[in-house]
């Protein structure tokens, strides 16, 4: 009996012990719990300073290349807003995807190599001044070749112009073998283009714009791209022009 109870009353103790044991465990573990968590925040807020340095920088260098001509004002950042809205429409995931934001802010900084005297020229380009213009967005995209963070944004720097039909530049691509983020920039592009006034014209009016981008489907633009600008509604536009003006 007294070999039974010195049996037992060691078990007990062994599960003190072991009690014990576990709850200095778990205040460890739970210590690493917050120390994780602390971490992860930490982490997040470094991430998110880093992705707002990033967006000062692109609107910065997009800033800089308007300066050059203050009559289109803000155009940037008002294509960017409606290539944004109409690849929402698309029902693409782009739309939430910073760098795609980028390219559309971007897609002129090769302007700043194209002299004044052709860019500003308010009559009709020559073949060479036309050639020289196009270079623009070979120079964006050698600007920004070696900025690892700008992924996706590069290609829509050197894409915005090319054509469905594959009569576009700099190197003729045609159909879906232009990067989708080109293929709605180049509509948001385009309407911008036509409702802003111009020296040497008025802007048109939405409407007549809408009808110009529908004729160029499968042509100009993508038709699928197409078809998602014409969802956006007409308040939507007004909106972004209002806020971007």
């Amino acid at each position: 009996m007294g070999d039974e109870v010195s049996e037992l009353e060691g078990l007990r103790a062994q599960l003190r012990v072991a009690e014990v044991e576990a709850a200095a465990k778990e205040v460890q573990l739970q210590r690493y719990a917050a120390d994780l968590r602390e971490t992860f925040k930490q982490e997040r807020a470094r991430a998110q300073e880093l992705r707002e340095s990033y967006v000062a920088t692109v609107r910065a260098l997009a800033n800089a290349v308007e300066a050059r001509d203050a009559y289109t004002g803000q155009h940037a950042e008002r294509v960017a807003a409606y290539g944004l809205r109409i690849a929402e429409a698309h029902g693409t995931t782009m739309a939430d995807d910073p760098q795609v934001e980028f390219g559309f802010l971007l897609h002129d900084v090769g302007k700043v190599a194209i002299p004044d005297a052709i860019l500003f020229k308010p009559d009709p380009l020559d073949a060479v001044e036309r050639a020289l213009m196009e270079r623009h967005a070979l120079i964006g995209w050698e600007i920004l070749r070696g900025v690892d963070w700008l992924g996706e944004a590069k290609l829509v720097v050197r894409h915005h112009h090319e054509r469905w039909d594959g009569e576009g530049y700099p190197d003729r691509l045609a159909g879906e073998g232009i990067p989708l983020p080109a293929r709605i920039f180049a509509v948001a592009d385009t309407f911008d283009a036509l409702t802003t006034d111009r020296p040497y014209r008025p802007g048109k009016d939405v409407t007549v714009a809408r009808e110009i981008i529908g004729a160029g489907a499968g042509s100009q633009f993508d038709p699928a791209v197409v078809t998602a600008f014409a969802a956006v509604p007409d308040a939507a536009f007004a909106a972004i022009r209002q806020e971007h003006s």
